[in-house]
């Protein structure tokens, strides 16, 4: 795996998280519209059944805040309009929600999949593999190191072969082998390839009996009905309605649960919008836990994402045709491609979770805009000097440059 390097005497800082609760509120609504984007594009070459469809946005969310961290001008401005990004202390926020995440981190290839731990795993981890001939911005690794505690991989992207194995196994890691490659081919001409994954595994509160599971009609939005797998079982979570959906949060053994909408007959998944979703978790932070009896069908599902559609269909459009705004990470970079896979398994005994997702770049080397511009285009006088004394060694006078 290729080495990471940070700058040396950098650490992680620490932050509190309540002094960034407004900047926290923003990312939770950042994460919906993102997730909102996402279902409603469906993915591509999905290994699922037609309308099923898993995301990340939040593995998202943290990839798109640390390509903010390194932009200026348009896209900087871009990014913070179309995704609701704070405007101030955004790195510190975001290093507080992965602090928070980091009470339950944990080894993904120590997880039985098959028995999900009591206590969860949500590992989330960022990687930044550069061109090792290619400059990379010291203030830009500083930051890196600073809120989210990772650095730079060098690597040599000509040779293909060798940075996907560096990449490969870097997923496969950090997904417990869940998800075993990067998403994407490795374009010789990149020299910036950012991945961020996250990975959840957990229990249920209180498990599925597997005795108790039995085949039920699903009705699909088609109408047509299928006989599916089905769990049941009795507990008492929060419960809340509206006048469109009715939705339970599920919990995991400590710390998480699944929030489960399900909207009224005759309206499809597709009705709940990102601004339901946050009136909802405000109705179910309110909500009493009551009696319930749930019937749920197992699922096991893989979506892929060319993010760059979704994205520039959100409005990023200045993001990824820039030649000049990411010059903090390497000058002249454009964002060439962005992706993700995810992919979750539901069942009586809990949930497993991964996604990696990944954003491109290339340097292209164009200059900066130069502050000011110089044309010899008249008479003009020259020297040769030496630096280090000013001592003029050639002078001349060039009245016509002609032969």
């Amino acid at each position: 795996m290729a080495e990471l390097v940070t700058v040396d005497g950098v650490e992680r800082v620490a932050v509190d998280r309540s002094r960034y609760f407004a900047e926290l509120e923003a990312f939770r609504a950042s994460a919906r519209k993102l997730g909102e984007a996402l279902l409603a594009d469906g993915g591509e070459g999905s290994e699922s059944p037609a309308g099923n469809v898993v995301c990340s946005a939040g593995g998202l969310l943290i990839g798109l805040a640390m390509l903010r961290a390194g932009a200026s001008g348009e896209s900087a401005a871009e990014l913070d309009r179309v995704l609701g990004l704070p405007d101030r202390h955004r790195d510190e926020a975001m290093n507080a929600l992965s602090a928070a995440l980091a009470k339950y981190d944990g080894d993904p290839g120590k997880v039985n999949p098959k028995k999900p731990p009591r206590k969860p795993v949500m590992h989330a981890a960022q990687g930044l593999f550069v061109e090792q001939d290619v400059p990379t911005g010291v203030g830009y690794v500083d930051m890196l190191a600073r809120h989210y505690g990772t650095g730079v991989h060098p690597v040599h992207f000509a040779d293909a072969a060798a940075t996907k194995l560096a990449l490969d196994a870097w997923v496969n890691r950090h997904t417990g082998g869940r998800i075993t490659a990067a998403p994407g081919d490795t374009d010789p001409g990149t020299t910036f390839s950012l991945l961020s994954t996250l990975y959840f595994a957990a229990a249920w509160c209180w498990p599925f009996d597997p005795y108790d599971t039995s085949d039920r009609t699903f009705t699909l939005s088609s109408g047509e009905e299928t006989e599916v797998p089905t769990m049941h079982q009795e507990l008492t979570p929060a419960y809340a309605e509206g006048p469109d959906w009715r939705a339970v949060d599920m919990p995991y053994a400590k710390g998480f649960v699944m929030r489960l909408v399900l909207p009224a007959p005759g309206h499809g998944p597709e009705t709940i919008t990102a601004e339901h979703l946050a009136d909802i978790a405000a109705a179910l932070d309110r909500a009493a836990e009551v009696s319930t009896k749930i019937s749920l069908p197992r699922w096991d599902h893989t979506s892929s994402f060319d993010l760059r559609k979704v994205l520039v269909g959100l409005g990023l459009e200045t993001t990824f045709t820039t030649t000049r705004d990411f010059d903090a990470i390497q000058r002249g970079l454009t964002i060439t491609r962005a992706v993700q896979t995810a992919s979750i398994t539901v069942a009586e005994k809990g949930t497993v979770a991964a996604a990696v997702t990944r954003i491109d770049g290339m340097a292209t080397g164009v200059p900066l805009e130069p502050e000011q511009r110089i044309d010899f285009d008249r008479p003009f006088r020259y020297e040769i000097v030496h630096t280090e004394t000013g001592l003029p060694l050639v002078s001349g006078i060039v009245a016509d440059p002609r032969p």
